[in-house]
């Protein structure tokens, strides 16, 4: 106890395969601390960096972690950690903890998309998992800033200056790909053309299963990139909601769960 606070803490380690994410809650459940870093090759690495910078953004120290849940692609490569969860638990008890009502969960992932239909509880009522393909995920939207040359903290900006809007008409990364520098070659202007890509990542993730009552989205790809939040409401023509801090929802629920523990 410093200045009669109790510094102890838990966390939750998300190792996704492109962002590594960890959040600190203390024993009433609030985010004392936070860390999102590229996950790099060594997951091992990457979970020793984001801890770090975690509990210096708390004030706190290794010996004030009670409990570590690890998540994620690289849950497994988290040595410090006491328990495993998946992250389709994590999601629900992340979201679950600012939306404790019926909800369908789309997380745009790296490499994955998921829909996670959840109970008033947050219990798991169904879910859906597209791993088949990159075409509508993180990866894909990367794959086309580098050809196309573009950072991908601009994407959204220019998708939201845009004029007009092409169609991506291919459903395969490596098609798109070709189809839209086949576009740019052609003199079609490219924030147009970028708002056609963050469209058909809509499109995509609609198509996975039904996204019925009240949506709310996660996920690295809706944190940088608001305008995918706005297209699928368009497109659902109902409520989409964001929680705080999107890409870490699934490390804040690994944190929730390791108090409850």
């Amino acid at each position: 106890m410093v200045n009669g606070r109790v510094m102890d803490c838990f966390a939750g380690i998300d190792i996704g395969s492109t962002t590594a994410k960890a959040i600190l809650v203390d024993g009433d459940s609030r985010i004392v601390g936070r860390s999102v870093q590229r996950s790099g090759y060594d997951f091992a690495a990457a979970a020793d960096r984001v801890i770090t910078e975690a509990l210096e953004s708390a004030g706190r120290k290794r010996s004030d972690i009670k409990r570590v849940v690890s998540t994620g692609y690289g849950r497994r490569n988290v040595e410090f950690a006491d328990e495993q969860r998946t992250e389709i638990l994590c999601h629900a008890k992340g979201v679950n903890f600012y939306f404790p009502e019926p909800v369908t969960v789309v997380d745009i992932g790296g490499q994955d998309n998921k829909v996670i239909h959840l109970g008033a509880d947050g219990e798991r009522l169904g879910f859906t998992m597209n791993r088949k393909c990159a075409a509508g995920t993180g990866a894909f939207i990367e794959e086309i800033a580098y050809r196309l040359d573009l950072p991908l903290e601009k994407l959204n900006e220019m998708a939201e200056n845009a004029a007009g809007e092409v169609k991506i008409g291919s459903f395969c990364t490596v098609f798109s790909c070709t189809e839209i520098l086949g576009m740019a070659r052609r003199g079609v202007p490219v924030d147009d053309i970028i708002k056609g890509v963050f469209r058909s990542v809509v499109k995509r993730v609609a198509e996975m299963d039904a996204l019925d009552g009240k949506v709310v989205m996660t996920g690295g790809v809706v944190d940088h990139n608001p305008i995918v939040a706005r297209m699928l409401r368009e497109l659902l023509e109902h409520e989409v909601e964001v929680p705080p801090d999107p890409q870490a929802i699934g490390a804040l629920g690994a944190a929730l769960i390791a108090r409850e523990l």
